[in-house]
């Protein structure tokens, strides 16, 4: 039918399997994108057959259903080549049953001539019918669209309830997170056992830690995909995905008898990706031994090397069975908080961008000067700037990260990612953006 192919589509890159054979994706596949200034994450699914005759279409099958009851908006993607079905009479009413917004997408209609096609799928009573070709692109504006006006009301990043902190633990299977927050709360409130998968659902515990009200979520292990095998395990990691999104700070947990594995570098990418401020906690300290091949020294160079991409990060040692280490993790955590939320003036940020131009020249463009203009801080969570340059196309990887690295020497920013957008500078007659009105 080519779900698969339009979520690449609208996600822009590779990240489903595609294949003329029904049935090749088997559980829900999560991509992040944005469309008119709105950031959405998008699920594609396994598909419906209203009669399923094996344990797997079954098992899709619920995968889909549990992606509609999270969703905000559902895309009912049906083919207009073969027209109504009852599998997609089947799907519309669960869609109907959740009572979500739904917006059909006739897949097929490659050009005019096939829009007819999609006449049919308006007995199925929604308001949004869309002829799109999920291959050649055709109709994928008026489809975002209509997806993008059905979101709920976005609320603005600072606005908060009861100014909680939310922090995740996240990590592999059985690196002992359930029983971190064990520690953490003083009490066994979370089931811990020996084999991996324990915890399958995102489960919130809330603590007040001195006067600040503080909410911990232990999230499921999340493996490497060809690993997850379990229905219930792949709605446990769609759950975790999802808890990053509504959290401040995440807690990932390391396996110090190990060290940082390929997968601890992709759970990090994950949470960095989504702009959370971030702790690495390494645990099972009390059973590495201080020896040549595994010490502290040892373990910072396999942090530097397999995770470049968190060396603002902080790093405790720790053991969640014993509780050594485990009273410093909320303190350290408050203080990521504060970073995660500061906001420097206009006047402080332009004030250092002119120390560190000054200090270390931009590189040049076709020799070309790239002129940094003007600083200015456009929100938090996580704390992101825009710059404004003659020519943005001229800023170079490695001076965004010379600068990244001098706000952190000045102004902390412990444990939180930075973010910097560069623009051309608003020429005489050019409507002004909301950047703009900043200055």
């Amino acid at each position: 039918m080519g779900k698969s192919t339009l979520f690449n589509r609208l996600v822009g890159e590779k990240k489903a399997l595609v294949h003329d054979r029904p049935g090749v994706t088997r559980d829900r596949n999560y991509g992040t994108a944005a469309w008119l200034d709105r950031d959405y994450m998008l699920v594609d699914t396994g598909g419906f057959d209203p009669d399923p005759d094996s344990q797997l279409f079954a098992a899709m099958r619920r995968q889909s259903e549990a992606a509609i009851g999270e969703a905000d908006v559902v895309i009912l993607l049906v083919d207009g080549q073969t027209g109504m079905t009852p599998a997609d009479k089947a799907a519309a009413s669960i869609a109907r049953a959740a009572k979500k917004p739904v917006v059909v997408a006739v897949n097929k209609c490659d050009d005019a001539m096939h829009d007819d096609n999609a006449a049919d799928f308006w007995s199925l009573g929604f308001d949004v019918v869309v002829p799109i070709s999920a291959e050649h692109g055709r109709g994928q504006w008026e489809l975002l669209t209509a997806v993008v006006e059905r979101f709920p009301s976005e609320v603005a990043p600072e606005a908060e309830e009861d100014g909680e902190i939310r922090i995740a633990v996240l990590g592999r299977p059985n690196v002992g997170k359930s029983t971190l927050v064990n520690q953490l709360l003083g009490e066994e409130r979370h089931v811990v056992a020996d084999m991996p998968g324990t915890t399958v659902d995102a489960t919130d515990s809330v603590m007040d830690y001195h006067g600040q009200k503080v909410r911990l979520v232990d999230t499921a292990g999340i493996r490497r995909r060809a690993r997850v095998e379990d229905d219930v395990e792949q709605l446990a990691v769609g759950a975790s995905i999802r808890t990053i999104e509504r959290c401040h700070v995440v807690f990932v947990v390391l396996d110090g008898t190990e060290g940082p594995t390929e997968q601890d570098a992709r759970l990090i990418g994950l949470v960095l990706e989504r702009g959370r401020a971030l702790v690495l906690l390494v645990n099972k300290w009390d059973a590495v031994r201080e020896t040549e091949d595994r010490n502290i020294t040892v373990l910072e160079d396999e942090f530097s090397r397999k995770l470049p991409h968190a060396t603002f990060a902080p790093v405790l040692y720790i053991s969640a069975l014993t509780g050594k280490g485990v009273h410093r993790i909320l303190d350290l955590a408050r203080e990521v908080y504060e970073a995660f939320n500061t906001r420097i003036s206009t006047a402080k940020l332009n004030d250092f961008l002119r120390a560190a131009v000054a200090a270390h020249s931009p590189p040049q463009l076709h020799n070309h000067p790239i002129r940094y203009q003007y600083m200015t801080q456009v929100r938090v969570r996580p704390p992101t700037f825009c710059v404004f340059v003659n020519n943005p196309e001229g800023v170079v990887e490695h001076y965004d990260r010379f600068l990244k690295n001098r706000l952190r020497e000045n102004y902390g920013f412990v444990g939180t990612p930075l973010r910097i957008e560069y623009r051309r500078r608003r020429r005489l007659g050019e409507a002004r953006t909301e950047i703009d009105g900043e200055e």
